[in-house]
């Protein structure tokens, strides 16, 4: 495993489970808005945010009795072709799994599913489909590979979500109906919004309005009643 970083708690991004998340590095996405840029590249930027495999199992085997789950991040994680030894390894400590995934390899998502590695997968669904390569930063994105991962997350029995990180310039009220449209009524659909940071490759996206992003909830909650814009309180 290409391991940048750990942070070693979290209570907020495993749903019901403290736990803590590792960092892979790597991505095979760019997306203009990224806020862990840093991880984007397969060769780690920061080579002291390197951490091993054996540190991470250490740390959980001290953590036991404190936290519950692990929280695998990125990066993209399933790019990491020993991903599946790593998650066997924490699952034997007896971790709950959280996967972080943007869904371009259903092959591989499918087998840590049939093989009960995952508790829980939050998968990225970039913008609706027609959109994706301005949105994810790169040319020939397997669309089907998406919809393969959504509709094995759809028919899985893990609990899972789905998420859209929105940019102004990027999404708008008729794309966001597009993914609601293809993803049905019943997952959970999670809206969050841009945020800049000094970690975002281009500086020049914004996020909506508190006033827009209420709007927007409005506006899908009734129809689609999993359906949660973050951060509105």
């Amino acid at each position: 495993m290409n391991i940048a970083g750990l942070q070693k708690l979290t209570s907020s991004d495993f749903p019901g489970v403290l736990a803590c998340i590792v960092f892979t590095q790597g991505c095979n996405l760019k997306c203009p808005y990224c806020h862990n840029s840093n991880l984007i590249p397969v060769v780690k930027v920061y080579e002291q945010d390197a951490i091993s495999e054996d540190d991470v199992l250490d740390f959980l085997i001290k953590r036991k009795s404190i936290l519950d789950g692990i929280v695998i991040s990125g990066g993209e994680p399933l790019i990491q072709s020993d991903i599946k030894d790593f998650i066997t390894k924490v699952k034997e400590l007896g971790y709950k799994v959280k996967l972080d995934t943007n869904g371009l390899n259903p092959e591989l998502l499918n087998e840590l599913i049939d093989s009960d590695l995952l508790d829980y997968v939050a998968m990225d669904i970039k913008n609706d489909f027609e959109s994706y390569e301005k949105t994810v930063g790169v040319k020939n994105v397997n669309i089907e590979n998406i919809k393969k991962s959504i509709s094995i997350l759809k028919s899985s029995n893990i609990n899972f979500e789905f998420r859209t990180t929105i940019v102004k310039e990027l999404h708008s009220i008729s794309k966001i109906a597009n993914i609601c449209e293809y993803i049905g009524k019943e997952p959970k659909y999670f809206l969050q919004n841009f945020e800049d940071s000094d970690n975002v490759p281009n500086h020049d996206l914004h996020g909506f309005t508190h006033e827009e992003l209420t709007e927007i909830q409005k506006h899908f909650s009734e129809n689609y009643p999993l359906f949660l814009v973050r951060g509105l309180q």
